[in-house]
């Protein structure tokens, strides 16, 4: 075993402090990385402030992981030590179920995420996550950083850009969709500069009059104040595909009027009861559907992070020292920025 330091929450109430925590030593397929930055995903303000259920403290959230390899296992051949390499949200998977040989890993039943998932090695009872100076990972879910991407830049990707990344692929995004994405923060901001660099027309559908400027910055093609009767209906029947990215429950029927025939509606950030009903003939008549998506696999992950260094796309972030987590939860809390946090590590 071997003590590394972090930053974690003890308690469900507690504020983010200094906290040692255990990691195994590596195995002959392990990959030990030394943390270089990890970014904040508002699954970790959640999970920390034990908002969502069966939360296990202490916790060390974190599963945007960027850094260098700083020891490989015996029987470790796709990257060497000093490598720039990445560590998304899993860590482990079964490897033989349906999900796993599709490269579908995030769909896995015995998945094992970054953090706060039941650990398969005797270092601790559940997994620890990135705000943390080393972390030991299997071979296979360690991914090589391309050259061209900030290695700063690059850390939302592993969550952020995989979670909207996935169902582009899925439901085909490219050159003639026309992509809505609701809600703009890190992850909506980070949705629009993938689509267009895919080749697809981007229409941001907002709440708040102040996002606009943001989302054309990000490259949006036209921005909707979702408020306004007149603005959605000039862009009713004309989207193949829409993101929601709204971290809660939320009226689905004004959007759904937005889908032209066999569009769908992809739910990303609300993980609680949907609780406004949907109209059914909404549904029949132009045979539009509801759907969701869970972050994205090993392979997919992969091409999002070749395509953003071919392309020169990075999500706009804030690096700040990891003293400053705390400053960092408090603003995602309080409605996602249109960046991401970043926590630079290397001082830990």
């Amino acid at each position: 075993m071997r003590t590394v330091p972090a930053w974690g929450a003890a308690d469900p109430g507690a504020r983010l402090a200094p906290m040692s925590i255990r990691r195994r030593d590596p195995r002959a397929d392990d990959v030990v990385v030394r943390i270089d930055f990890c970014g904040v995903c508002h699954s970790d303000v959640h999970t920390a402030r034990g908002e969502w259920e069966g939360v296990h403290h202490p916790v060390v959230p974190g599963h945007e992981i960027v850094g260098r390899v700083a020891e490989v296992g015996a029987a470790v051949s796709s990257v060497q030590v000093g490598d720039h390499v990445a560590v998304g949200t899993l860590v482990d998977s079964c490897g033989t179920c349906s999900a796993c040989t599709a490269g579908e890993e995030n769909y896995c039943p015995e998945q094992v995420g970054t953090f706060d998932f039941p650990s398969t090695d005797d270092a601790s009872a559940y997994t620890f996550g990135g705000y943390s100076r080393e972390i030991v990972v299997r071979e296979r879910f360690v991914l090589a950083l391309p050259g061209g991407l900030d290695p700063a830049a690059a850390a939302p990707l592993l969550c952020a850009g995989a979670t909207v990344y996935s169902p582009m692929r899925h439901w085909r995004v490219g050159a003639g969709s026309h992509l809505g994405v609701v809600g703009l923060g890190g992850l909506g901001g980070t949705a629009v500069r993938i689509a267009k660099a895919l080749g697809a027309e981007v229409t941001v559908l907002s709440r708040t009059p102040a996002k606009e400027q943001d989302a054309l910055r990000a490259g949006a093609d036209r921005f909707v104040l979702s408020t306004d009767p007149d603005a959605m209906a000039a862009v009713a029947d004309s989207m193949s595909l829409i993101l929601s990215t709204v971290p809660r429950s939320h009226d689905l029927n004004p959007y759904l009027q937005l889908l032209r025939r066999d569009g769908t509606y992809v739910v990303l950030g609300a993980m609680e009861p949907l609780t406004t009903p949907v109209l059914g003939s909404t549904l029949a008549v132009r045979r539009v559907n509801i759907g969701g998506s869970l972050i994205a696999g090993l392979p997919e992950t992969r091409e999002l992070l070749e395509l953003c260094a071919r392309e020169g796309v990075a999500p706009d972030v804030r690096v700040v020292p990891v003293d400053r987590v705390n400053d960092a939860h408090d603003r995602v809390a309080l409605g996602d920025p249109a960046f991401r946090y970043v926590l630079d590590l290397r001082s830990l």
